[in-house]
């Protein structure tokens, strides 16, 4: 680890504010961060100063040591001081609904999640209110938003621990116009749906987010994604995609993406790049070839990961998507039919039918783990193979899937191990990849114990910064600060989030590059990461030592399309 040395800091993007610095060294600050090594998330090398914080912002960076006036100081012992990590795919929406603490996230540094991967939390009509509360798990909650913007402020008003934004969700504005049948837009259907996205933007969207392999989102064809797109660009919103095939047609849909990136003229990313499935795994290196291309002609398309070899998602994934259209309800009822669980027993067997089959690229029923169920009755399976509930049920596998949909009454959560370690590997090596977990923040307390997770809801950034940083030296930690921070806040233009420059949010992290680590496991997922001492949220610390203190800081981060007012909660 090379330092800078301290008279080139104002040579590193804090010379923008020399302007007002000596008068705001003239006053106390609230808080000095003192004796840390300050990454300050643009990817440059580390600096041994003092960090001055005032209010929410970041104030000065100082000598080490300088005789200041300050309300409270924090002594880093030598550990690195980072801007606040972003999780840019969470689902803590609802999580931060049960505990606004996000402990499993926080505990690990991250001090903003973005929601919104196909399903956004508004806008909502009447039906869809009543859907959100009739499909409600082990966490119960009354909707009392329509919009986007009103949720967001929702989880503020009752308080949070670490910031939030959201995209907004391609699939629930399709729902909200089309339903969740097999239907293309009209142009008067198009054009509400661009509508609600434009609005949804003027909320503080940060742009819109697909989830492709999962009806209705999967009957979504290309024009209607690039129009919602456009409409997200017009305000400077990007758009992010769990693309409509991570294995056998993987490269194809990466071009899908890659396109809508190059005709709206906007940031275009990829959720989770993967390449699924054994014999799809040589396709990563061409993957990130094509990527490299696109960014080499000017668009400006990237990815994140998760840095785990196991995806997880719902047994419903293993189904063909015609028996999930008209949503969860309807599906439930086709797969109750004797004829119909026949016809779909066959497809999910089948390896040519024509759709993407996440069970079957496991590659075998005992690599599918059940990890999150509804029903009491059935709680108890949490943890075991499919492999292995159906020999104990004496049912097929196919079998086994349909009735444990139908009894759970939801798409029940199943972990499925389906990458390579080699690629996980490459693809976070590379220079435009971020991160996110694609999980909850929660903790192993409370209503959280009702259902088990993937160990990436607790360790995916620390496992990231420990294992792949420190002991496998794929980058620099100065690169890796920077793929938390700076990367992620540039592509979704977070203005003064992930920086440490005077000026930016005191969003700070405070960790030991030596010993950070996650300890979750799929075994006994709900262990905290360890490394992380402190943790501070515009200003204020939620983390001291490794406890949580209690505060509750976090603010909604809005989107560059933001109108400088909240929808609040009109009617639909």
């Amino acid at each position: 680890m090379s330092l800078r040395p301290l008279s080139l800091l104002l040579l590193a993007g804090v010379a923008a504010c020399a302007g007002t610095r000596e008068a705001a060294e003239a006053a106390p600050y609230d808080l000095v961060i003192r004796n840390g090594i300050v990454y300050d998330g643009t990817g440059a090398s580390p600096q041994q100063v003092d960090l001055a914080i005032r209010g929410d912002r970041v104030a000065a960076w100082l000598p080490p040591g300088s005789p200041v006036v300050a309300a409270r100081e924090v002594d880093a012992n030598g550990e690195a001081v980072a801007p606040g990590f972003i999780n840019v795919l969470s689902w803590a929406v609802e999580s931060l609904i049960a505990d606004g603490r996000g402990m499993s996230d926080i505990k690990q540094g991250v001090t903003l999640e973005i929601f919104g991967e196909g399903w956004s939390m508004g806008p909502y009509n009447a039906a869809m209110k009543a859907d959100a509360v009739a499909q409600q798990g082990d966490i119960r909650y009354p909707v009392a938003w329509t919009t986007l913007g009103g949720y967001l402020d929702h989880l503020v008003d009752k308080g949070v621990s670490p910031n939030v934004a959201s995209f907004v969700g391609a699939t629930t504005v399709r729902i909200h116009v089309l339903g969740e049948d097999d239907v293309d837009p009209d142009p008067a259907q198009l054009a509400r749906m661009q509508d609600l996205v434009r609005e949804a933007m003027g909320e503080g969207a940060l742009g819109v987010g697909a989830s492709l392999i999962y009806p209705p989102a999967t009957f979504a064809e290309t024009p209607e994604l690039t129009a919602l797109a456009q409409a997200a660009a017009e305000s400077g919103g990007g758009y992010v995609a769990h693309m409509r095939s991570e294995a056998d047609h993987f490269l194809e849909a990466l071009d899908e993406t890659i396109g809508i990136g190059r005709a709206t003229g906007t940031h275009a990313e990829v959720y989770h790049l993967k390449a699924a499935g054994e014999q799809n795994w040589p396709k990563m290196t061409e993957a990130i070839a094509r990527i490299d291309a696109a960014r080499a002609e000017g668009v400006d398309v990237a990815a994140d990961m998760y840095a785990y070899t196991a995806g997880a998602t719902g047994l419903t994934a293993g189904l063909p998507p015609w028996v999930q259209a008209g949503g969860q309800d309807a599906m439930i009822e086709r797969l109750r039919d004797p004829a119909i669980r026949e016809r779909v027993a066959a497809e999910m067997r089948d390896p040519d039918a024509g759709w993407e089959n996440i069970r079957l690229l496991a590659g075998s029923d005992d690599r599918v783990l059940l990890i999150g169920f509804n029903s009491e009755a059935l709680k108890p399976l949490t943890g075991r193979s499919l492999a292995e509930v159906a020999r104990q049920r004496g049912t097929s596998p196919e079998e086994t899937v349909m009735d444990l949909i139908v009894e759970d009454g939801s798409r029940v959560g199943a972990a499925y191990f389906l990458m390579s370690e080699a690629n996980v590997e490459l693809g976070l090596s590379q220079p435009w990849v971020s991160l996110g977990s694609d999980a909850e923040a929660s903790a192993p307390e409370g209503v959280f114990l009702k259902s088990s997770t993937h160990p990436r809801a607790y360790g995916n950034f620390a496992r990231f910064l420990g294992h792949y940083v420190r002991d496998r030296k794929l980058m620099p930690l100065e690169q890796a600060v920077y793929r938390l921070t700076g990367l992620p806040a540039a592509n979704w233009k977070l203005r003064d989030r992930g920086c440490l420059a005077v000026g930016c949010h005191a969003d700070v992290v405070v960790f030991d590059p030596e010993t950070i680590a996650d300890t979750a496991t799929f075994e006994a997922p709900m262990q905290y990461a360890v490394g992380v001492r402190h943790v501070f949220v515009n200003g204020e610390q939620v983390l001291r030592d490794g406890e949580h203190t209690g505060a509750m800081p976090g603010q909604v981060v809005r989107g560059p399309g933001w109108t400088g007012r909240s929808a609040g909660n009109a009617a639909p």
